[in-house]
């Protein structure tokens, strides 16, 4: 097997333990996920007009959504502490879907990626507007999470589809 392809999180032993990213180059590193949550119409409609019971869904979600990326690292075994520099949440309203698509934006300045800071508060984001929705949809489902881009760091850019 590779060095490039090789499981990076397991040593000789074959034991979990964190990467030593200490002789990695600092540089500018860039993740962009994003999450889709699919609903029944109607319930799109009390998001949009912010009639749920327990507030504003979309403002809720961002927040929440920031929250996640800077806790990563304590959610996720073996991840960094990351001294995050960014998170930027977007949410679309899709009336096709019908649901909420978010796209998170995640920024450091580092010596590993936050591509999982990015995933996290995408997942988060979705989690959190199915638990304000849910007493009118139980039926909502997350169907998407994915990273579409990350920049920066010894393998350079990615994208989604590449």
């Amino acid at each position: 097997m590779s060095n490039e392809h090789s499981l990076t999180h397991l040593d000789n032993r074959g034991e979990a333990h964190m990467v030593d990213v200490g002789d990695k180059e600092v540089t500018q590193r860039v993740a962009v996920a994003r999450s889709k949550i699919r609903m029944a119409s109607s319930t799109l409609a009390a998001i949009e007009s912010s009639e749920l019971k327990k507030g504003d869904a979309l403002a809720t979600a961002r927040i929440a959504a920031i929250q996640a990326a800077k806790k990563t690292s304590d959610l996720i075994p073996l991840c960094h502490p990351l001294p995050i520099t960014k998170v930027s949440v977007d949410m679309q309203l899709d009336h096709e879907l019908p649901g909420v698509v978010t796209e998170v934006t995640c920024k450091v300045r580092g010596q590993t990626g936050i591509e999982m800071e990015a995933l996290t508060a995408a997942s988060v984001a979705a989690l959190t507007i199915y638990d304000m929705a849910k007493g009118l949809d139980r039926g909502m489902v997350i169907e998407e999470v994915a990273l579409l881009e990350k920049t920066g760091g010894k393998s350079g850019e990615w994208r989604h589809g590449d």
